[in-house]
């Protein structure tokens, strides 16, 4: 089969590997639909953590963001699974410690990341072997396009519930990126007032276009309350600001990484009772936004801004912009699709 793979810093080719075979408790998924993530434009440039620390080495094919429909099944895998389409959790945790024992096997030391983390192979590729235990059945109503944005969109629904913000309360997101955009979708959905703080005037009209009630530049943002305020940037100083703009006694969310770290004064967290949570992974929200998707609580879509082929993916990790492409962050890869 063709795969994407990543054979150094800046390096890339499309390949023909074997074909993956369904082990005992496994599937195999004929992919679909792979969104590309700013994790993978940071593995193809040589930037990312895991390159650093051991957890990743070349040559690495990424994807972590799909959709498609099982193909075959392996030993002790019910055969009802053969033509269903499906996504699935990134994280795969070894299920034998604590956390995993707990339902936090997203954190989990030992865990294996698709496409990312100890060499297990992503998704741009043809097909993909996966444990069917962290499979969720797709509904009709969530097409390739959508099936594609659940696991930016399990993260994105995360941050707004650990936001704690109710229907008429105001929300800020920080960075009009995929996940800012996708947690402001969301908090409207719920029935809250949502502004966006970005930096390119195409970006912040780009989010007006999608209904947000504000979207602002650092400078032009108004002096508001504001009850719950997520960073979803990747810029060092962000959670500072973040922690700083919140009303007293509300909640800060930080699902956005810079590549330096940030500084945060916890004095102004202590004084002003602020609570401050991390999200790292969609893990505990990706069933809720298939259901908030397939109600048309909330469409991912417009922020697909291209589909491209895998022969395009390593322009698109460089930077490069699809022809034609659309005002949305977001760039997604047909595997079968040939230039």
């Amino acid at each position: 089969m063709r795969a994407f793979v990543l054979t150094g810093p800046g390096e890339s080719s499309v390949q023909d590997v074997p074909p993956p075979a369904a082990g005992p408790g496994e599937v195999v998924v004929d992919v679909a639909r792979v969104g590309v993530c700013g994790t993978d434009m940071e593995m193809a440039s040589g930037q990312m953590e895991y390159l650093h620390d051991g957890l990743a080495h070349y040559p690495v094919r990424p994807g972590h963001e799909w959709c498609g429909t099982v193909s075959a099944v392996g030993a002790g895998v019910h055969e009802s699974w053969l033509g269903r389409r499906t996504t699935g959790d990134t994280q795969l945790g070894c299920g034998r410690c604590h956390r995993c024992r707990t339902g936090r096997q997203h954190v989990c030391d030992d865990r294996f990341e698709i496409g990312l983390r100890r060499g297990f192979h992503g998704a741009l590729a043809e097909q993909l072997a996966v444990p069917v235990s962290t499979l969720l059945p797709l509904p009709d109503a969530v097409d390739d396009a959508a099936g594609a944005m659940v696991e930016p969109g399990g993260n994105a629904l995360r941050a707004v519930r650990a936001a704690y913000v109710e229907p008429g309360e105001r929300l800020l997101v920080l960075g009009p990126g995929t996940i800012g955009l996708l947690a402001a979708r969301f908090a409207l959905a719920q029935g809250c007032e949502v502004h966006v703080v970005g930096v390119t005037r195409s970006s912040l009209e780009f989010a007006t276009s999608l209904g947000v009630d504000g979207a602002w530049t650092a400078e032009t943002l108004p002096d508001l309350r504001w009850d719950g305020v997520i960073d979803a940037s990747n810029h060092a100083s962000s959670p500072t600001r973040a922690a700083e703009l919140v009303d007293a006694g509300r909640r800060i969310v930080l699902i956005g990484l810079s590549e330096a770290p940030s500084l945060l004064d916890t004095r102004t967290l202590v004084m002003n009772d602020v609570t401050v949570t991390g999200i790292l992974s969609a893990s505990p929200g990706l069933a809720g936004a298939i259901e908030l998707y397939a109600a048309g609580e909330v469409d991912p879509r417009p922020l697909i801004a291209a589909t491209v082929g895998l022969d395009e993916v390593g322009a698109v990790l460089a930077g490069t912009r699809p022809a034609g492409a659309g005002a949305g962050p977001k760039i997604h890869v047909d595997p079968r699709t040939r230039s």
